[in-house]
């Protein structure tokens, strides 16, 4: 029985050169690699030797003979991709193993941000002999959107912390929680103490729509929203009710796909997660028997992808539909998205949409799927009551709502400092180097990588293959002589960040968050119960 690849992967490729056939596609640098929605596995020349799934850092494949019945469909998708683009063969990818010339000091890179980018920059960094990195952080925690931004019942998804979290540790590797640049200590300091800097902040802010209403009690952002329940500490204290029959998900993207499932879903389908004790709480109060997920445009340029989408019809207790007369495809726009790297994935994502709009209503709650709408405005005088739509055909249509959530794309925060295309919402950079808008010259010893560098797209192992390529350029750079030795070293910047933050926390600061959070979960029967105030973080991670 060969083995399968299911909706959990994370794109990080780990599994790419393990195998000895080489029979996952895409593999990194085939064209559609950094726009796919997961790899799959060729079941016409896997061996079934399992390589892959012991490789693998989210548990995400599976023998054929054994997935579970919510991800049975996976074998027939991975098939359908190589029915697409049969399998050619291919050479195992060469994995570049970096060394420091021999004569060159030891390199010290500051990386700021400790998610998915930043760990994967820091792994490569700290594998090479003579390199020591300090991990620089905001919040008192690591991992980012692993612990704030992924769905709480993607338990699966955020096991990729626990192989990312492993460089934590590592004795060329010193930790800054609750440390920021640019408010505690500027780039300028940083790279006094260090060759270079690596910038993965993310996309912190969350998009705009600019229409009337946007501003009433009862209009959120996902991403303000996905960090309420979540349990990020800058999102703590906003109450989201929950009330109304109806809620409205504006995006046509996976967050809009993870709200709406968290809105439809009874609360005992969340009650052993990570999720915040304010969102369980509300979800119980909540009476909403109906989401719906909102899109601009024609479903052939939906951005979830095939597998979440699929995930939603096996809901227990909620019904999948859409609305029949909004789920046609045009001849172009059918032409368009065929064009794009995920094009060959439409036709089954369109099926399931089809599937959706002639299903009726039998279960409590429903998500239904709504296309081709624009929001016009937001109704209401103190809070919100409806949402204005608009077709093309310049028709209108309001809905009845209370609950607006706007999951319509991230942007990120400039540091002070460094150049900012506000435009893009990223650092202006060139293979990882950030690049001065007015000269057009490289910033000396500034990188960047993840969403701050290329804009919110991709999922969480698409950043390593980004990672990698900003430690070529820093290297390359380093090798050179781009890189001046700086006058202070990693110990005088520790005492530094001390003196600014009297209060930060190390390695041993977090264990002894996690230590008490998945012990607060067990005996709870949860994954674990989060800390999220700041200064709960905060007592929890000191000694004293």
């Amino acid at each position: 029985m060969t083995f399968v690849i299911t909706q959990s992967c994370c794109v990080d490729a780990a599994c790419v050169p393990v195998c000895p056939v080489q029979c996952i596609r895409p593999r990194p640098g085939d064209p559609d690699f950094e726009s796919t929605e997961q790899l799959y596995i060729d079941p016409s020349s896997c061996i079934d030797c399992g390589a892959c799934a012991t490789a693998c850092p989210v548990d995400a494949i599976y023998p054929g003979d054994a997935l579970p019945p919510t991800l049975a469909t996976s074998g027939v998708i991975n098939a359908e991709y190589f029915e697409a683009r049969p399998l050619t063969p291919a050479e195992p990818p060469v994995v570049s193993r970096h060394r420091l010339p021999p004569g060159l000091s030891t390199l010290r890179v500051a990386v700021i941000g400790s998610g998915p980018a930043a760990l994967y920059a820091a792994t490569e960094l700290t594998e090479i002999p003579g390199v020591e990195v300090t991990i620089i952080e905001r919040l008192p925690t690591p991992f980012g959107l692993i612990r704030a931004g992924v769905a709480p019942d993607h338990d699966n998804t955020k096991r990729i912390a626990d192989r990312l979290g492993r460089v934590l540790v590592r004795p060329n590797v010193r930790c800054l929680f609750d440390v920021e640049v640019g408010r505690d200590i500027s780039i300028e300091e940083v790279l006094q103490h260090h060759h270079a800097v690596i910038v993965a902040t993310g996309a912190a802010s969350a998009r705009r729509s600019g229409i009337p209403g946007e501003a009433l009690p009862g209009s959120v952002s996902a991403k303000e929203f996905v960090a309420w329940y979540n349990g990020h500490p800058d999102s703590a204290l906003p109450d989201f009710s929950i009330k109304g029959r109806r809620a409205v998900v504006i995006g046509n993207g996976n967050v809009a796909l993870d709200v709406a499932r968290l809105l439809a879903q009874p609360t005992a389908a969340y009650a052993s997660t990570s999720v915040s004790d304010a969102a369980l709480r509300s979800m119980t109060a909540s009476s909403i028997e109906e989401v719906a997920v909102v899109g601009r445009r024609s479903q052939a340029f939906a951005a979830y992808s095939t597998a979440e989408l699929s995930a939603l019809t096996h809901l227990p207790d909620v019904d999948l539909v859409a609305e029949a007369s909004e789920v046609a495809v045009t001849d172009d726009d059918w032409a368009a998205a065929s064009e794009s790297d995920r094009g060959w994935a439409l036709p089954r994502r369109s099926e399931i949409v089809a599937e959706a709009a002639a299903r009726s209503c039998t279960r409590p709650r429903r998500i239904i799927l709504r296309f081709g709408l624009t929001p016009v405005a937001l109704l209401g005088q103190h809070e919100v009551t409806g949402l204005e739509l608009a077709r093309h055909d310049g028709t209108k249509e309001v809905i009845e709502t209370s609950l607006v959530i706007w999951a319509v794309g991230f942007t990120g925060q400039p540091i002070e400092g460094l150049p900012f295309d506000g435009d893009r919402g990223v650092l202006p950079n060139r293979a990882g180097r950030v690049i001065d808008l007015r000269s057009g010259r490289p910033v000396p010893g500034v990188y960047c990588t993840g969403w701050v560098k290329r804009g919110a797209s991709g999922v969480l192992g698409t950043n390593r293959v980004d990672a990698a390529e900003t430690v070529a350029s820093l290297l390359e750079d380093f090798k050179i002589g781009r890189l001046a030795d700086p006058p202070g070293g990693a110990e005088s910047f520790a005492d530094l960040a001390r003196l600014r933050r009297p209060g930060l926390l190390g390695i041993d600061g977090w264990r002894r968050i996690d230590d008490a959070e998945v012990s607060a979960g067990r005996d709870q029967g949860r994954t674990r119960v989060k800390f999220v105030t700041w200064s709960g973080l905060r007592d929890a991670g000191r000694s004293d």
